[in-house]
């Protein structure tokens, strides 16, 4: 497995994933600070990140995007609580494709704030997956990794772009993985349950 990993980065495969994985989201990632920096004089709410709810969280994606084996549209739904345990909140959610896989996970993420407007989001989670006629990840158990960035509007809403990988870590002989970009819709929940 090692010898393969050395002869696809010295072969140069390392090179290609790397700048197609740019060139999808290098624009997004662009636009987004755009977008951030000019907010930056914007009205804002009161408070960044003290007062942020629970979220509902929507997505919609291009599933297996970076290497392309098996592709397919990608849809999620996650809760997000808006207490914080230290800098850490959990969320819990889950996500099929077209193909017919199916991930239920549940992990932790960190809100990180540019400004009020702007907000980056990593998280990690860990769950069961069952490929379905989808792409075969090698394991039932997988973990994802996710970047997310997203605007803040005056009601606390978020749309934002997402970009993860979930693999199995190397717990199975075989690990493939599957890198997937999402557009994500999240909705604050105090205001639904007023």
């Amino acid at each position: 497995m090692m010898l393969k990993r050395r002869a696809d980065f010295a072969s140069g495969d390392f090179f290609v994933t790397a700048r197609a994985t740019w060139t999808a989201i290098g624009p997004i990632l662009a636009l987004a600070a755009s977008l951030g920096a000019a907010s930056l004089g914007a009205a804002a709410p009161a408070r960044a990140d003290g007062d942020d709810p629970s979220f509902l969280v929507f997505g919609l994606g291009y599933y297996d995007m970076n290497k392309q084996d098996d592709t397919a549209a990608d849809f999620r739904l996650e809760y997000r609580h808006g207490e914080k345990f230290w800098i850490f909140k959990p969320w819990v959610g889950v996500e099929g494709t077209s193909d017919g896989a199916f991930y239920g996970a549940a992990g932790v993420l960190v809100d990180v704030y540019f400004g009020t407007r702007v907000v980056l989001t990593p998280s990690f989670g860990a769950g069961f997956y069952a490929e379905g006629s989808g792409k075969d990840l090698g394991h039932a158990v997988e973990f994802r990794s996710q970047i997310e960035l997203a605007y803040r509007f005056d009601d606390r809403s978020r749309l934002g772009v997402a970009f993860s990988h979930i693999s199995n870590a190397s717990i199975a002989d075989e690990n493939p993985g599957v890198e997937i970009l999402n557009v994500y819709y999240s909705l604050p929940l105090d205001g639904l349950l007023d």
